[in-house]
C-alpha cells in the first residue's frame, strides 16, 4: 500500500513539474525542436506512464468498502450525469490539437510560428472556468467501488485536482493577462453556481 501511495505521489509531482513554465521553457531552450515537439512528447509520457499505474492498482487485493448500489445508484447517476455533461461541453469548447500538442507539432514541422495559446469563454466556460477538472472529481469518486486500495489515490488525485486547477490558473492569468482576469472574476472555477453567465467580454480572445 505505501508503495502505492508513494507511485501516485510521485506521478502527481514529476506530471505538475514536467509541465510548469520554468522546465518548460528551460526544455525548450536546450534543443530547438522540444518547441514543436514538448506538448506532444508530454501528453504521451502522460498517458503512457499513467497505464501501468492503474494496472498495477488493479492486480493489487482490495476490500470493498462503499459499492454504489441500491438508492446510492441515484446520485451516483446524477454524478456522473454531469461529470458527462462537463466532458462533452469541454470537448465543444476546447482547442484539443493545441492541448494535446498535436497543433504545435505540425507549425514546427511546417517551420511556421508556433500557435499562441487559445482562449474562449463560450459554451460551457460560461458556467464554470474549468469543465474538464469539474468533471473529474465526480468521475474519481463515482466510477467503481470504493476500496481500501484505491481510497489513497482518489484523495490524492483529488487534491492533485484542485492543486492542479490553481497552477493552471495561475499560468493562465500570466499568460492571457487582464482579459483573464476579468474572466476569473465572473465565471466560478469549478462549480457552475450561477449558472450561465453572460461574460462581458468578447466570446473569443
Amino acid at each position: 500500500m505505501l508503495l502505492l501511495i508513494l507511485l501516485w505521489l510521485c506521478w502527481c509531482a514529476l506530471h505538475s513539474l514536467l509541465i510548469a513554465a520554468p522546465v518548460n521553457d528551460w526544455l525548450q531552450q536546450q534543443r530547438a525542436s522540444w518547441r514543436g515537439t514538448y506538448r506532444l512528447a508530454y501528453s504521451l509520457f502522460s498517458a503512457l506512464t499513467l497505464l501501468p499505474l492503474l494496472w498495477y492498482q488493479a492486480s493489487l487485493p482490495q476490500e470493498v468498502i462503499l459499492s454504489w448500489s441500491g438508492w446510492l445508484r441515484i446520485p451516483q447517476a446524477a454524478l456522473l450525469l454531469y461529470a458527462l455533461i462537463m466532458l462533452i461541453g469541454g470537448i465543444q469548447v476546447y482547442d484539443l490539437g493545441y492541448l494535446v500538442g498535436i497543433r504545435q507539432w505540425q507549425s514546427w514541422q511546417q517551420g511556421t510560428a508556433l500557435p499562441v495559446l487559445p482562449f474562449t469563454c463560450a459554451g460551457v466556460l460560461r458556467y464554470v472556468r474549468h469543465p474538464w477538472y469539474s468533471s473529474g472529481l465526480p468521475i474519481l469518486w463515482t466510477v467503481g467501488p470504493l476500496t481500501d486500495v484505491n481510497l489513497p489515490a482518489r484523495l490524492i488525485l483529488s487534491l492533485y485536482l484542485v492543486l492542479g486547477t490553481l497552477l493552471e490558473e495561475r499560468k493562465l492569468r500570466q499568460e492571457l493577462g487582464e482579459p483573464y482576469r476579468s474572466y476569473c472574476k465572473q465565471v466560478p472555477m469549478l462549480l457552475p453556481w450561477k449558472g450561465r453567465v453572460a461574460v462581458q467580454m468578447p466570446s473569443t480572445i
